[in-house]
């Protein structure tokens, strides 16, 4: 019987190199870091809880274990100008400068923190748009500004936002997140031309994936969610998938993403090979919506 792979390609084309990784203790952002340290760069794992305090120290550990690279986790709010210090900081007290550049420098950025939100329309209220918008729009603004310094100044380096399928085709009860997501986008094509010099920077749009904020999400969002998956190429349920996403994929029709298939799409576009792509959003989505 055939396997799911969740292997990361062995090719250590990022060594030495920093990345930044938000939301990096768990989920998503911890299956983005797992791929960027297989490849050889040197991780921050940046979070905002101090329940994430172990999460993120045991991946940490694990990455620098298995990979042979310095990771650190960093709990900060990367939404205020100190959060945004400590990250910096932390990086530069603890991260070795990599001997090709002789200096701090910030290689790959992945703005994969967020808070999610799924409501009707008649419930969103002003004080959720503040804290969607805070943590989903000004966060990677945020600490993009403060990033921007320690780029490289030969298009080298690798900015990569996670937005989310919603957003492109209109699911129901994401109202704030959507719209946050639709901002992000935005701002990924006015970066690509801003930070042209530094960096690429590219969007991915996730569908539902296996993570906590899926199993946590509201009932009715998954509903609307499924309705989608009859349209979905890889939808389909396949006999190894895990127990869990077979559970899930016979109630709403159809299998959702595991996060290491998300953090493959994310590996792609920070390697070498994708340097002459920036402004695009790519579909990370199995087909939900396909990249025109």
């Amino acid at each position: 019987m055939a396997t799911v792979s969740t292997t990361v390609p062995t090719t250590r084309h990022h060594e030495g190199k920093l990345a930044i990784v938000t939301g990096a203790s768990r989920s998503i952002g911890a299956a983005i870091a797992r791929n960027l340290a297989a490849k050889g760069s040197n991780v921050v794992i940046v979070y905002l809880t101090e329940s994430s305090d172990p999460l993120a120290a045991k991946l940490a550990e694990e990455l620098t274990s298995a990979h042979g690279i310095v990771a650190i986790p960093v709990r900060a709010d990367f939404t205020t100008a100190e959060g945004v210090q400590k990250i910096i900081a932390e990086a530069k007290a603890k991260v070795p400068v990599n001997p090709k550049v002789g200096k701090f420098q910030v290689d790959i950025l992945v703005h994969s923190a967020a808070l999610f939100h799924a409501m009707p329309l008649e419930a969103c209220n002003q004080e959720d748009f503040q804290k969607v918008y805070a943590i989903n729009v000004w966060g990677p603004i945020n600490l993009t500004q403060a990033v921007k310094p320690y780029l490289p100044n030969d298009r080298s380096g690798r900015i990569v936002n996670i937005s989310s399928v919603g957003s492109k085709v209109g699911l129901q009860y994401l109202t704030l997140y959507g719209g946050s997501k639709g901002a992000l986008e935005a701002m990924t094509r006015t970066w690509a031309r801003e930070l042209a010099e530094q960096a690429t920077v590219n969007c991915i749009n996730p569908g539902s994936t296996m993570t906590d904020m899926y199993r946590d999400a509201n009932p009715a969002a998954k509903e609307a969610n499924a309705l989608f998956n009859p349209l979905v190429p890889l939808s389909p349920l396949r006999e190894w998938d895990s127990e869990e996403q077979r559970k899930f994929g016979e109630m709403y029709g159809g299998r959702v993403a595991y996060p290491e298939e998300i953090a493959g799409i994310v590996g792609m576009i920070c390697s070498p090979e994708s340097g002459w792509m920036t402004g695009s959003l790519v579909s990370a989505n199995g087909g939900q919506w396909m990249s025109g």
